[in-house]
């Protein structure tokens, strides 16, 4: 009986087909919090993701910290100096668990920032048209939990993600 439910549960695996979507370039990873706000660039992402089957998705992102852009070449040195992108120029997320949340989703994975990692959940909504798609999601973390500091630092920043992406 055990063999018979394992061969059916590996055949069934089979028709869960992930889509691995490539990010496209109009992609925006912002931020705001307290009286700092602005963007990221330099996004490289994995997604591996069907909408019938979260459970079985795979994302992991990087960043490039020194593409943080606030609009202020003096409040841009000053995040640049809080991340400390000389020894920590990478931002990276890896998820860990995806399931269905409502009318969307949700990703828990692991945030590093700054060489410390701590569970951050992603929500997240995808509207797909085909060979592309749109993911739109946000989350919050305290920076304060990843040692930034300096002055100006807020207690929250929120990260609002809009990644589209093809086939």
């Amino acid at each position: 009986m055990c063999m018979v439910l394992a061969a059916l549960f590996i055949s069934l695996s089979a028709f869960i087909a992930l889509t691995n979507w490539k990010v496209k370039e109009l992609y925006e990873v912002k931020f705001s919090g307290g009286k700092i706000h602005g963007e990221f660039k330099g996004l490289k992402a994995h997604i591996q993701f069907d909408k019938t089957h979260p459970e079985e998705s795979k994302i992991s992102a990087s960043i490039d910290a020194n593409t943080i852009a606030t609009g202020f070449f003096l409040k841009n040195s000053h995040a640049k100096d809080a991340l400390d992108v000389d020894k920590y120029p990478i931002i990276s997320f890896n998820s860990t668990a995806a399931s269905k949340n409502g009318n969307g989703y949700k990703t828990n994975g692991n945030l590093t920032l700054r060489g410390m990692t701590k569970p951050v959940t992603i929500y997240f909504t995808f509207e797909n048209n085909g060979s592309g798609g749109i993911f739109k999601g946000s989350f919050k973390f305290a920076p304060k939990s990843f040692n930034i500091t300096h002055d100006g630092t807020p207690d929250e920043l929120t990260i609002l993600l809009s990644i589209p992406v093809a086939q």
